[in-house]
């Protein structure tokens, strides 16, 4: 879907030679253009308009001096510094072009009509005035010299084995006697001129001969390989035209075929069969091809054509016409009209071998054209949901136009398109964002045809549907309407004559305002017009268009882009300079564009398409060359990049490596842009994604999540880029949209949870408007079911670096739970018996699953039953949450709802079998309350309610209750049933510490047993654990004697001593078994020294500090020292080691220190 657009053209007007001009050749590596006369040679420099050289011919009698000689051909040969020139009359001359030495290397007697080499130059074929070829090498050694006219078919004849005959095909509406009529071969075509035309395949292994056949007089078409060998003769076609062009890759042979009502450009194939056509937009007998030529790389085919004589003594012209082919259609691309009288008329063209998508065009007034084209896609530039999304496609005198916001056609079809008068050269739509959808067209013959989009009444006749419509099919869509037809006034309009592309790069800037640019003829200069629509009368047809301002530009401007936001104008010169213009400036002046450190910008190269975006609050140029380097400003990004796009505050590049990038550009800055362009591999999913090979950007729908990608064949393809996908989700959730974002994410399968993560705080402030927005019980339930605790926005769609934090969700609360109360206090205030499911989803969903709660609204439908509308029954309801719940799980929880009637129409809705469950339920029915609740919730393994009902099922049943709450450790739960001073608490406050000492746990055991009055238990516990205050308080709740509390201290002070707990046991030893010597000595192991001395002194044995206290403190001075004194000598070891270490550290600096001083 793109369109051919002029990059510059180069002019060389009134080249000052002799005579008239015949045919021309190019010097590549010299830039300059060798056109041959009747009088000679003039080698000619176009761009810096000057005459090279001069060499002429007849001075040395190789033509004639009365102006009739003719030049048939010219090949420079790169090689050998000269020129092979072929005249009519016969003679093959080498021309050196630095030494002007001429030199006949041939002469043909009979003269000759063409002179062809092969692509490589190794091979030059002649074809003589006695309808021959001769075929020699480069040294110009022949090597073979045939008839044109061959009477055998060729090297590659078909074999046929009788199969297939004429007389047992089909052959439609001409009916059966088809099949005996003789065929009758038509004579060549009137204006033929019977020439003989030569074409080379790109590889120079084949060519192909057209001439007239003698005996029939019709057009042939002979394909001869490289060794002169006939290989294939063409299948007879009445109409045959005489041109011919292989194409440079091989696959086909293009020529021309007058038909019945038309004139088409026919192809063939290798083994002379014919192979596709396409009709060229003219009436038959109307004009002649004059010839089709080629481009470089097999993509453009350039169509010459002249209008026949007419009666009527009409102005005749002659048109060059670009055609391209895209899924198996053929599209005009571009039509350049000259006249065929005067200085203008065309004398030959052809394109250049080392640049594609150049044409050279020589006319017969010494007038010079240069034509350079690339690439482009006319899109609609509108940045909000208004914009169609419109895509411009240039077909002839038809723009087929797609809009892709409600549609994606596949070329060749479209939504709809626009009849034209004249064929189109170009299209631009408006760049204002709010009439992004108006176009404008600019076809060949210079007139503005201005489309608008709004309510027409009348039905526009030169607007037709596409592929969108038909009977009975209502079209939602704005169709434009043709405003006016404006014709440009230029001051000089004789310019258009020589020149029929005299405006480029036409820009819609305002509504009454356009910018075009064109080049001067005698300097490197180019002007930027300022087209205004001139006042005129609402009814009129045409309007027009004056040039009201114009700024001149040194340099040729190559191409241009506008912001709209900004008003401002990128110009790109040839150069690679990059200027800067403010259209609505007062002072219409021109300056270099600037980048952020204020040095002028430049690409390295030039590109063919530029842009402009905002990348981190600075307005930048980015550029992209035909080579695939990328440039931002003046600096080189990446060297892989196939296509690209700006769109709303992204970037979108499709590279070499089948890959899809876009990167935010609001407050990024240029070098993480450009590391991330440099970077294989790239760290955030949302910017990746794989695409086909060799798909290229076509456009990006505003508002939207629509990427349209094309394939090199033509297909379209349609991906949902998901970082486009998110910053769009993002932005409808910021503005409260949740229908939108919630469809969206429904059909691009984003996780639901990022309605809610993007903005907690918001979201639940706004449950009922999100209830509201979606007013869908199923898609309510979707949303439920997709819900976790996860937060996505830290794992799955972490948000830009630009993005505002949003505000995170409580910590202490569940998001589960705070979502599903929130909606459903919602939906229970908008409509509960229309949302009965969603609310149900809404328990279900929790932490811990509310099933009694479900259950038992489930039971309240079946037993009042609401009668509106929109009510869910309890059947429904209940299927329902199967498909929620497993069903054995709500089975259990409505059998813990001790309902029957519940649990019955739960059962029957199960695979339960009836003879499984009903007896259940039957015995359950017989027993008492408190027992039956009590074996539902042991069946259900509930055992802390079934120990609560048992409990009240009396003291019969406590046995059975103390067996179960051994079984299942429930002793803290049963403690709680029973009150502290019954003999059941006591039972199970015994069981219970039995089972904390079977635990180890003596110390918790001893307490459970005295609570409960148990105090030999207790006892015994505390002293398994030596627990020695709790052991003493035992001993005297059971009225120990003196002597049994003694033995019972001294055991107690054995154990704390075992313990190492010293001065406790000399405690228990001195209050209470009433031997305070061996408290002491005790304290003195303890090294308790004062409290030793203490007990000394209470007792008044003095005689003990002698004995015991003081040679225990000598004898631990002594041990203090000796460890005091292996402290200090580790120390001073240590010491010494450290200054070594600092002393060495030192030295070695001061070495360093010492060598970097000799270094420099």
């Amino acid at each position: 879907m793109r369109n051919l657009q002029l990059f510059q053209s180069l002019e060389f007007r009134d080249i000052q030679a002799l005579g008239k001009p015949q045919c021309f050749s190019l010097r590549t590596e010299h830039r300059t253009v060798i056109i041959g006369s009747e009088h000679g040679l003039t080698e000619v420099d176009p761009v810096t308009r000057e005459v090279k050289n001069e060499i002429p011919l007849v001075a040395e009698g190789f033509l004639p001096e009365d102006g009739s000689g003719c030049i048939i051909g010219i090949q420079d040969l790169l090689d050998q510094e000269s020129v092979c020139v072929a005249t009519a009359s016969g003679d093959v001359l080498l021309c050196n072009l630095k030494t002007h030495q001429l030199e006949c290397v041939g002469s043909v007697a009979s003269g000759i009509s063409v002179m062809s080499w092969s692509p490589d130059q190794e091979l030059v074929l002649l074809a003589t005035g006695q309808q021959t070829l001769i075929m020699m090498t480069r040294d110009f050694d022949p090597i073979m010299e045939q008839q044109i006219h061959q009477d055998d078919f060729g090297a590659s004849k078909f074999i046929t084995v009788g199969w297939g005959k004429k007389e047992t095909q089909f052959h439609g509406s001409e009916g059966r006697q088809a099949a005996f009529q003789m065929q009758m071969h038509e004579s060549a075509l009137p204006w033929d001129d019977h020439r003989t035309h030569v074409t080379w395949r790109g590889d120079g292994q084949f060519f192909a001969v057209s001439v007239v056949c003698p005996e029939t007089g019709a057009r042939k078409v002979r394909v001869w390989n490289r060794e002169f060998a006939l290989q294939s003769t063409s299948e007879p076609v009445a109409g045959l035209g005489p041109v011919l062009a292989w194409k440079p890759s091989g696959s086909l042979i293009a020529s021309t075929q007058d038909k019945p009502n038309q004139q088409d450009v026919v192809f063939f194939e290798k083994n002379g069969l014919l192979h596709g056509h396409f009709t060229l937009p003219f009436l038959k007998d109307e004009v002649k091809v004059n010839g089709l030529l080629w481009n470089a790389d097999s993509s453009v085919l350039a169509v010459w054509l002249e209008d026949l004589p007419r009666e009527d003594s009409s102005t005749l012209k002659s048109y060059v016409q670009l055609w391209t082919v895209g899924n198996y259609h053929w599209y005009l691309k571009q039509s350049l009209p000259f006249s065929t009288s005067g200085k203008s008329k065309i004398v030959s063209l052809m394109w250049d071998p080392v640049t594609p998508y150049r044409l050279h065009i020589l006319c017969q007034g010494w007038h010079y054209l240069c034509y350079d084209w690339h690439w482009t896609t006319d899109r609609s530039s509108g940045d909000n949901s208004s914009d169609l999304a419109n895509v411009a496609v240039i077909d002839g005198s038809r723009v087929l136009v797609t809009v892709f916001r409600q549609t994606v056609i596949p070329p060749p079809m479209s939504t709809y398109r626009l009849l034209l008068p004249h064929p189109v050269n170009q299209v631009t739509f408006s760049a204002n964002p709010e009439k992004s959808n108006n176009l404008a067209v600019l076809d060949a013959s210079n007139q503005i045809s201005v489309y608008k989009c709004g309510d027409n009444p009348s039905v526009d006749p030169t607007v037709k549907l596409g592929a969108v419509g038909g009977n009975g099919f209502k079209v939602p869509l704005r169709m434009p309407h043709l405003e006016k037809r404006y014709i440009i006034q230029f001051d000089n309009n004789e310019d258009q004559e020589v020149n029929p592309l005299t405006l480029s790069l036409l820009t819609w800037i305002e509504e009454d305002m356009f910018l075009g640019v064109s080049h001067s003829q005698s300097s490197p200069q180019s002007v930027l017009h300022h087209l205004t629509i001139a006042p005129s009368e609402e009814d009129k047809e045409q309007g027009q268009l004056n040039v009201s301002s114009s700024v001149t530009v040194d340099g040729v401007i190559i191409s241009l882009c506008c912001s709209s936001k900004t008003k401002s104008l990128a110009l790109q010169l040839a150069d690679g300079q990059v200027l800067k213009y403010l259209w609505e400036s007062p002072s219409l002046a021109v300056e270099p564009w600037k980048n952020s450190r204020g040095l002028p910008v430049r690409f390295p190269c030039p590109c063919t398409q530029t842009e402009l975006a905002m990348i981190g609050g600075e307005e930048c140029v980015l550029g992209l060359t035909d080579k695939c380097r990328f440039f931002i400003n003046d600096t080189e990004v990446a060297s892989n990049i196939t296509s690209f796009a700006v769109y709303d505050e992204f970037l979108l590049l499709t590279t070499h490596s089948h890959t899809c990038q876009c990167f935010p550009l609001r407050d990024i800055s240029f070098k993480t842009l450009q590391a991330g362009l440099c970077s294989s591999h790239v760290a955030n999913g949302e910017i990746l994604r794989k695409v086909e090979r060799g798909s290229r950007i076509v456009t990006v729908v505003p508002q939207d999540t629509k990427l349209i990608l094309q394939m090199p064949r033509g297909n379209l393809e349609v991906v949902h880029h998901r970082a486009l996908v998110l910053a769009q989700i993002r932005k409808w959730l910021d503005k409260l949209m949740f229908k939108e974002a919630f469809e969206c994410m429904r059909k691009l399968r984003i996780n639901l949870n990022l309605i809610h993560d993007h903005n907690p705080k918001v979201f639940l402030e706004n449950v009922e408007a999100f209830v509201r927005q979606i007013d869908s019980v199923n898609h309510i339930n979707l949303f439920f079911t997709e819900l976790k605790e996860e937060d996505v926005t830290k794992t799955m769609y972490p948000p830009p670096v630009t993005s505002d934090l949003h505000l995170s969700r409580d910590p202490d609360g569940k998001k589960l739970d705070l979502i599903c109360d929130a909606m459903r206090a919602a939906m229970e205030s908008i409509n509960p018996h229309k949302y009965c499911l969603s609310i149900l989803t809404s328990h279900v969903k929790k932490t811990t699953p509310e099933l009694e709660i479900v259950l038992q609204k489930v039971h309240e439908l079946q037993e009042n039953a609401p009668r509106v509308p929109d009510a869910v029954s309890a059947e429904e309801a209940l299927k329902y949450l199967l498909l929620l719940v497993d069903v054995n799980e709500l089975y259990n929880h409505s059998l813990g709802t001790y309902d029957f009637d519940l649990v019955l129409m739960v059962a029957e809705k199960s695979q339960k079998d009836p003879k499984e469950y009903l007896p259940f339920l039957n015995t359950l029915k017989k027993m008492e309350t408190n027992y039956q609740r009590f074996t539902i919730d042991k069946y259900l393994k509930r055992y802390e309610r079934a120990i609560g009902h048992l409990s009240k099922c009396g003291p019969e049943y406590f046995s059975e209750c103390l067996n179960l709450i051994k079984d299942k450790n429930l002793y803290k739960e049963a403690l709680k049933l029973y009150p502290p001073n019954s003999q059941q608490y006591k039972a199970i406050s015994i069981a219970y510490g039995e089972h904390l000492i079977q635990e180890n746990l003596h110390e918790p055991a001893g307490l459970v047993f005295a609570r409960c009055g148990a105090h030999e238990e207790a006892l015994s516990a505390f002293l398994t654990c030596g627990s020695w205050q709790q052991a003493l308080c035992m001993a005297v709740q059971l009225h120990f004697s003196k002597d049994r509390l003694a033995g019972l201290g001294r055991t107690l002070a054995g154990k704390l001593v075992e313990q190492r707990k010293l001065s406790e046991a000399a405690i228990v030893l001195e209050q209470y078994a009433q031997d305070y010597e061996e408290a002491v000595l005790l304290l003195l192991e303890g090294a308790s020294w004062e409290e030793a001395l203490r007990l000394v002194y209470k007792y008044n044995r003095l005689d003990i500090i002698e004995t015991n206290i003081k040679p225990s403190i000598l004898e631990a001075q002594k041990n203090y020292m000796v460890f005091l004194d292996s402290q200090t000598s580790a120390f001073t070891h240590h010491k010494k080691r450290l200054l070594v270490v600092r002393e060495l550290k030192e030295q070695m600096q001061q070495g360093n220190v010492g060598e970097c001083l000799c270094d420099t």
